[in-house]
């Protein structure tokens, strides 16, 4: 493993330029969470190809709680402005897929979930709905049903009614269905075929991120390029979009995700002493505050979830995103650290990492030389383009300078 920034003189110079309205060709999705309305309220959405509002949840009842209604037609005319940028709501989520799995195995949950999916289209002059299934056939949060047999051929057959009663409501229109997915392909698959899927869905975002993080017993990076062998979560940014190609789904309906934000973990060691630099070091105590808004939570699961009397360790997500890192004190420009935090780069993940001797606070982010790197990589590999979680934690729009650089 190597520290260096030599990759700085060869990108940096095209981040200043400005941002041009991407190719409709190469989309660039961008997750817009309504709870970060207000910071987004004077955002330019036409620098973006598709603007997918985060969440609408659905309850066991298959009815849709969503508490975006109120900015939805502010966001659809700020998208629609010279037809540039599509408009879809995602539904699910980290903590709203507790009942996908029940809906999609019961006939008539999944005609009131589609019912709502139409109104809800029609109601927001929506170009298509996003499902973010976390996860099918496996635990995302504690919280969710999960029948690990059938929970993929159900998605597929919900997926397809979904197809046909989209088309039959709004031909001619075209409409989108997308997903958002792990980072490995679906399990359980049996003998369901995954190029199906992409049969009725018009792409899939992969969720490359969240790879290593606070859950683990080392530091690491979030969202790295490539793996290093042996060394952390044996998954990256490369290996998702192989993995995705390989079980059957065609690449050119594929979009790979780029973090804006960062984790933040206590080392058990000063790694700006360690050589040759490494980014993964036991990590020591609990998991430190984040940025400034970073709050103590408990993670708890509704009466109504699969496990009800669930309740997490109360602690800090140590989350910083790009722009907190940005406004805060720990950077001061795109590739340049404040003291006494300390900037490196990792030549095999392609990450930045910063360290704070004082405290021996590691954080593991993307900033633009890195999102550049992984958008050019995902266009050689023949992709639909990138996504992005989320829209707020750009800073004065450096990381979609660098996006656009290479769509």
């Amino acid at each position: 493993m190597r520290s260096s920034l030599a990759l700085m003189a060869a990108v940096l110079s095209p981040l200043v330029s400005a941002i041009a309205i991407p190719s409709q060709e190469h989309v660039i999705v961008g997750y817009y969470p309504t709870w970060k309305h207000n910071e987004l309220a004077s955002l330019d959405l036409n620098k973006y190809t598709h603007i997918n509002v985060a969440f609408a949840i659905p309850d066991e009842k298959a009815e849709l709680k969503f508490d975006g209604d109120a900015h939805m037609s502010d966001i659809v005319s700020r998208a629609h402005t010279n037809n540039a940028t599509k408009v879809l709501v995602s539904l699910g989520g980290w903590t709203g897929s507790i009942h996908f799995s029940n809906i999609t195995k019961s006939p008539e949950l999944s005609q009131t979930l589609t019912d709502n999916i139409i109104r809800m289209m029609t109601q927001h002059q929506l170009d298509g709905i996003d499902i973010d299934w976390e996860f099918p056939g496996e635990n995302g949060s504690p919280c969710n049903f999960v029948d690990e047999t059938n929970d993929v051929k159900n998605f597929l057959v919900y997926l397809q009614s979904l197809r046909t009663r989209i088309d039959e409501t709004f031909t001619p229109e075209e409409k989108l269905i997308t997903l958002a997915v792990r980072v490995k392909p679906f399990s359980g698959l049996g003998d369901t075929n995954l190029a199906d899927f992409a049969k009725v869905v018009d792409f899939a975002n992969i969720m490359a991120y969240d790879i290593n993080g606070p859950w683990m017993d080392t530091t690491g990076p979030n969202a790295p390029l490539n793996f290093e062998q042996g060394k952390g979560t044996q998954l990256s940014f490369a290996s998702s979009i192989d993995q995705w190609v390989e079980s059957g789904w065609p690449a050119n309906q594929l979009t790979a995700g780029l973090a804006f934000y960062g984790h933040s973990l206590t080392s058990s060691v000063d790694m700006t002493l360690t050589d040759p630099p490494t980014q993964y070091e036991k990590k020591d105590g609990p998991v430190p505050k984040g940025a400034s808004t970073d709050e103590e939570a408990t993670e708890t699961c509704p009466e109504n979830s699969a496990k009800p009397d669930h309740a997490g360790a109360k602690q800090y997500s140590g989350v910083w995103t790009y722009a907190q890192l940005r406004q805060e004190g720990a950077l001061d420009g795109p590739t340049t650290a404040k003291a006494p935090w300390v900037r490196a780069f990792d030549n095999v993940t392609m990450t930045p990492w910063l360290f704070q001797p004082e405290n021996k606070t590691f954080v593991s982010y993307d900033d633009p030389i890195s999102v550049k790197i992984k958008t050019k990589f995902a266009r050689s590999k023949g992709l639909r383009g990138v996504m992005l979680w989320d829209l707020a934690g750009d800073f004065q729009s450096e990381l979609t300078k660098a996006i656009n650089s290479k769509c």
